[in-house]
């Protein structure tokens, strides 16, 4: 995405050009960042990056004026690793807006103030919509699929309770990495009505985005996670969500949906393909634009309640 921005800086300025746009983007990425320090060997643990991203905001309020006036309120930033909402805190991002793979509610997502950003897999820069979709909903043998590390606390429950135990679900661990494995991997989900987004370590996972490109109904098993686009997306047409606590009965739930409603929802999936994908140049309601407007509705709403400088005037 930061590729993409600085590809159309008239449309979206930099940190350093105002021009008309209501928000400027603070060039960051937590993931370079950490990569960066660890081939200097200086990296430690998450505070060193609080370091250095601190040192990066410092020198954009001192640079430039824009950031002062509203204490970043018409800025956002842009992080998908899993520490990314801890080494951003208010105490140094200021009101900026923060587009977040981790977005736990529970855990330092402050819903009205940051956004979802989907995590996603770009497997051909040149052909992003290659391999895209799937069988259709009558020729889906398998009810439930899920393949993945055991990271975290919930797969491995998903597997104690699921793995080899119904006809019609298909559980397991990781698949092999290697290219037969992955083609493995695509061909379950082209092939099954539902497939399971187990949280892992942190409650997002590329496999909401997977299902969808695919065509499969994604089940979402991940507490406090908020879903992307919310603001303007009916996720429950398209997608089922799981309490982490009902896992021993996803079996249950999942035979208990209707096949009218399973159409329904697969239709949904259909729909909003196109919101999920990204493209080598932007196009109109494309994954791009999507972010941006998450962005935009963030800052247009804190204008609307008078949240100019982040507080209440």
């Amino acid at each position: 995405m930061v590729h993409e921005i600085n590809g159309r800086k008239q449309e979206v300025p930099g940190a350093g050009s105002k021009k008309s746009s209501p928000v400027l983007h603070a060039l960051y990425s937590s993931q370079m960042l950490r990569t960066a320090i660890d081939d200097d060997h200086n990296f430690k643990s998450h505070k060193d990056l609080m370091k250095f991203l601190k040192s990066y905001i410092d020198l954009i309020s001192h640079k430039y004026r824009f950031w002062n006036r509203t204490s970043g309120a018409d800025h956002f930033l842009v992080a998908c690793h899993d520490w990314a909402t801890r080494i951003s805190p208010q105490e140094i991002t200021g009101n900026s807006i923060r587009s977040l793979c981790n977005s736990n509610a529970a855990k330092g997502f402050h819903i009205g103030k940051d956004t979802t950003l989907p995590v996603t897999y770009v497997r051909s820069m040149e052909e992003p919509t290659r391999d895209l979709g799937g069988k259709p909903p009558s020729d889906r043998p398998i009810l439930a699929f899920f393949a993945g590390s055991m990271h975290g606390y919930l797969r491995p429950i998903l597997l104690q309770y699921w793995e080899n135990r119904h006809p019609d679900m298909k559980i397991f661990g990781p698949l092999p990495r290697d290219l037969a494995g992955k083609k493995t991997y695509r061909e379950y989900m082209k092939s099954s009505k539902f497939c399971i987004c187990a949280r892992g370590y942190e409650v997002h996972t590329p496999r909401v985005v997977e299902a969808i490109f695919y065509e499969c109904v994604p089940v979402i098993i991940s507490d406090n996670y908020v879903p992307p686009f919310f603001e303007v997306l009916k996720w429950e047409e398209f997608a089922v969500f799981v309490k982490e606590k009902n896992v021993p009965n996803l079996g249950r739930i999942l035979s208990s949906i209707s096949e009218e409603k399973y159409l329904r929802l697969q239709r949904g999936v259909k729909a909003v393909q196109r919101h999920f994908i990204w493209h080598k140049k932007p196009i109109k309601f494309d994954l791009f634009h999507m972010v941006l407007h998450s962005v935009w509705h963030i800052r247009m709403l804190q204008l609307k309640q008078g949240l100019k400088n982040g507080i209440p005037r």
